[in-house]
């Protein structure tokens, strides 16, 4: 299966007047361009429709995005009767103050709530309340971590200075030595440690935190008045309806929530500790379309759905189920595939495939029979997918791995 006629057409079309065409992490060029669609009509639940009228099973979720999957009835319905009284107004609607009480119930730890509409919006936001609150200027990460667009952060060269990054350090995951000697050294200049819950990076395998690695974390923190931020803007919903935090036991003192969030619609938040609501109001944080009642009547569905019908561990379970069919397939084969990090949202990887062809090549067979799986990012996997669903994923995985032998 290639690429379809429309798609290139579009995209033709769109060469003419979008820089790139397409651009970011959805860009042509960041997937498989020979097989992947570069366009999308329709989607519904866990499936989605390419211009070219091929229908594709999904296991990207619009890059996490969707967590019960595209078109949820509950969720529209919600937006639907926000919509009979508007949008964006001059003020925010009520709403914002219901999903602010919301969130901050749902979330253990969390005592106020800001919104934007992008998980880049926040991270950058919330390194800025940090330094706000402890006078400080550097923020340390892990190596390889994607924490958004901004210079501070993004993986990208074009456009950044070399004081972007001067107050940004970085450590290897897991290495608590290393971090360790990175706050004592700089003891008075740290502001923030910020993470996400597991290492994920693009172009490599999902690692989980190492026994005693948050705690170790947290402690490091504390001892040198660091503000801990965790970015659960990829896995917040997949791990716990409750955030991220509560699945590896620890407690942050900021917290970034994004992308299933809103189930589709464009809404990011950040909670914390009350002892950052002073810094929290001195740091500007606004935008013209941020106070979107669609959107966080959306969010407010999303999370009613989600605590109601435990979603975090149902597609922890479904996952559980796809990847360990699929590995058991991959070895009958003849082929050691482990599929990392946490089930609900697992990145595959090939013993010593460390360039990836092997993946790509196992992708690639995989869009010919109308499998969405990505070579580079880690998957998602949708609440709604049923046992019917991943069964005849597997099935399909069974004809890829058997091309794949030949």
């Amino acid at each position: 299966m290639k690429t379809g006629k429309e798609s290139h057409n579009l995209f033709q079309r769109a060469s003419k007047v979008i820089p790139g065409g397409i651009y970011g992490h959805t860009s042509p060029i960041s997937g498989l361009p020979d097989v992947f669609p570069y366009y999308c009509r329709r989607a519904q639940g866990c499936t989605f429709e390419d211009v070219d009228g091929r229908v594709w099973i999904d296991y990207m979720c619009g890059y996490g995005a969707l967590l019960h999957g595209y078109l949820h009835p509950e969720v529209e319905a919600a937006v639907t009767l926000q919509r009979e009284s508007g949008s964006v107004f001059n003020q925010p609607a009520e709403i914002m103050v219901k999903l602010a009480e919301k969130i901050t119930e749902i979330i253990d730890f969390a005592q106020w709530c800001v919104f934007a509409k992008n998980g880049s919006d926040l991270t950058t936001w919330a390194v800025r309340v940090a330094r706000q609150h402890t006078g400080r200027s550097i923020a340390i990460k892990a190596a390889g971590a994607y924490h958004g667009v901004d210079a501070w952060c993004d993986p990208g060269l074009g456009g950044r200075i070399p004081s972007d990054r001067e107050h940004v350090l970085e450590f290897q995951w897991n290495d608590l030595d290393q971090l360790k000697d990175l706050m004592s050294k700089l003891s008075d200049k740290v502001a923030c440690l910020i993470l996400t819950p597991f290492h994920h990076p693009s172009f490599g395998a999902s690692v989980l935190p190492q026994d005693g690695f948050w705690s170790g974390v947290r402690n490091l923190c504390d001892k040198y008045g660091v503000v801990l931020i965790l970015d659960d803007v990829r896995c917040g919903g997949r791990l716990d309806d409750g955030g991220s935090h509560r699945y590896f036991n620890f407690s942050p003192d900021l917290a970034i929530y994004s992308k299933a969030l809103g189930n589709g619609y464009a809404i990011s938040s950040c909670v914390g500790r009350d002892f950052l609501r002073k810094a929290s109001m001195e740091v500007f944080l606004t935008g013209s379309c941020w106070n979107d009642a669609l959107a966080m009547s959306a969010a407010f569905a999303s999370l009613e759905i989600s605590i109601r019908d435990s979603v975090a561990q149902n597609v922890l379970n479904k996952g559980r189920d796809f990847c360990s069919g699929i590995e058991k397939i991959a070895a009958k084969n003849g082929f050691s595939l482990s599929m990392t990090g946490p089930s609900s949202m697992p990145y595959p990887y090939f013993d010593e495939d460390s360039d990836l062809f092997l993946l790509q090549k196992f992708c690639r067979l995989a869009a010919q029979e109308g499998l969405f799986f990505h070579p580079h990012h880690n998957w998602f996997v949708s609440n709604a997918l049923d046992i019917e669903m991943i069964s005849e994923t597997l099935k399909r995985t069974e004809n890829v791995f058997s091309l794949m032998a030949s």
